[in-house]
């Protein structure tokens, strides 16, 4: 029974639209009258990001906010490290602090485990009738090939392995054994769960607000090399 869901939120120079997603997040009512947490890890943010937050928590004191600072700048990996050894909820959700993706959906990744069938459900923005911003042609491309052989070393069929959307049970991923302190947290941790006996993986269409990078997107062309690197460390090699 889930009666607690952890939101992990990574943060990094994302003073424009922190408060924007913590907003939604106020407004999500969860299934089963499931109760959330909030985990802000701000990896050291070169921007208005700190001092916006701390007025949000100053203001909305009802909403149940954990704030940590990295004193260094440490990757998202390494912020989503932090995130989910804090978290006390009996599942955590990975939660970007961009609009990319809607809050309101988390009752549809929570279907699969509400209804007892899953223990980690995956959003994807391949799959589904929900509304997906049209943009690059090469990062779609991009990321459906990291998909490809990130399943071919796991023997999983996931149609988004790089969704930011990932819903775990906590005690699960809070045994794992986490490295990658950059954007190769997705294949590693895909890699790693894929090999847990009667694990549970869903898959779940959600939609997806993309954003290019005049308006703050970050990810680019190393951050590939580097997850296909992850794929090969962690999938292909077992390591």
């Amino acid at each position: 029974m889930i009666t607690k869901l952890s939101v992990i939120i990574p943060v990094y120079n994302e003073a424009p639209t922190i408060h924007l997603i913590l907003n939604k997040l106020k407004q999500v009512e969860l299934v089963n009258n499931i109760s959330k947490e909030i985990i802000i890890i701000n990896d050291c943010s070169t921007d208005a990001t700190e001092q916006v937050l701390l007025n949000y928590i100053s203001n909305n004191q009802d909403l149940p906010i954990t704030y940590f600072k990295h004193e260094f700048n440490q990757g998202k990996g390494a912020a989503l490290h932090t995130g989910i050894s804090k978290a006390t909820g009996e599942y955590l959700i990975v939660q970007d602090a961009d609009l990319e993706y809607d809050p309101n959906e988390y009752n549809d990744l929570l279907k699969p485990v509400v209804t007892g069938f899953a223990d980690v459900v995956f959003g994807s923005r391949f799959m589904g009738s929900n509304p997906h911003r049209v943009l690059f042609f090469w990062h779609t491309i991009g990321n459906k090939f990291l998909t490809f052989i990130s399943n071919m070393c796991t023997n999983l069929n996931l149609t988004d392995m790089e969704t930011c959307y990932k819903l775990f049970k906590t005690d699960i991923i809070q045994k794992i054994i986490l490295k990658e302190k950059r954007f190769g947290f997705e294949p590693e941790i895909t890699a790693k769960i894929s090999r847990i006996p009667g694990i549970r993986i869903y898959e779940v269409g959600i939609s997806y607000y993309g954003r290019t990078y005049l308006e703050g997107k970050k990810i680019g062309w190393k951050d590939g090399f580097r997850a296909i690197y992850a794929i090969v460390k962690y999938g292909m090699l077992k390591i």
